[in-house]
């Protein structure tokens, strides 16, 4: 096993007010072999969710505040510029998975199997997945596997874990949502290894909060697509905003 001295858990929130704090309380309560710090990302929202995370912050190491939306990518970008850890966790800021599966998720590679693990719905039965969101994943699947050679059944999940050595090594540029397709493309273009745990699964509506469209579908075919025939570069590290970090 290697030796790991802290995990990152990256969050990025826009307007998830009804949620933020209970996942901020169970990222903070899982119990681990060794330290966590939590690093939110606010990307500019405009209901009281900034108000709950000041409320929040006794659990978080780092909270970064965009003055305007500025999409999920960057926000996750940005997370990865704050992060200190030598493993990395994407964590969304709704309660659609369980961060008590942590544990799961990291342990192929505290055990040296692999780099780089996600988290896949499909591995596990779940009826509550509504079958236009089966049909996209699989299709958005298919053809990262099809492109980059790979055997994913979940290319589209929200739990990616990653080494810092990998993080390096991405060349990231997303904005949106599209940020999805494009990790999984420089991470099979730098040919690391990825391994699939399978995991739990709440999906929520659109008057939930749900906030992923079609059109994001299609950027994140468009994304698959330019990062298989763009070649690869090292990793372009993405600028902080005018904005304020805590702590």
């Amino acid at each position: 096993m290697r030796d790991f001295r802290l995990l990152s858990v990256i969050i990025s929130v826009y307007n998830e007010e009804s949620t933020i704090a209970e996942i901020i309380k169970r990222v903070a309560a899982v119990e681990f072999p060794f330290p966590k710090e939590i690093i939110v990302v606010d990307d500019g929202s405009d209901d009281r969710t900034n108000e709950i995370l000041k409320i929040s912050q006794s659990n978080i190491a780092r909270l970064y505040q965009t003055p305007v939306n500025i999409g999920k990518g960057a926000a996750v970008r940005i997370g990865l510029t704050l992060a200190q850890g030598d493993i990395i966790l994407l964590q969304d800021a709704d309660l659609e998975l369980d961060p008590n599966e942590y544990r799961q998720l990291l342990q192929p590679i505290l055990d040296g199997k692999t780099e780089v693990v996600y988290g896949s719905r499909f591995l596990r039965k779940n009826r509550q997945i509504y079958l236009i969101r089966r049909l996209a994943n699989f299709g958005l699947t298919s053809l990262t596997n099809l492109l980059y050679g790979s055997r994913l059944t979940d290319m589209e999940t929200a739990y990616k874990v990653f080494t810092a050595d990998v993080s390096r090594n991405l060349r990231l540029r997303a904005n949106r949502f599209e940020i999805e397709s494009e990790i999984t493309a420089r991470i099979c273009q730098n040919n690391f290894k990825i391994v699939e745990v399978p995991i739990s699964y709440r999906p929520r509506t659109k008057s939930e909060g749900k906030k992923i469209n079609w059109r994001d579908g299609i950027k994140a075919v468009w994304m698959l697509v330019r990062c298989r025939f763009d070649g690869l570069e090292k990793s372009d590290k993405p600028l902080l905003l005018n904005s304020e970090i805590n702590k």
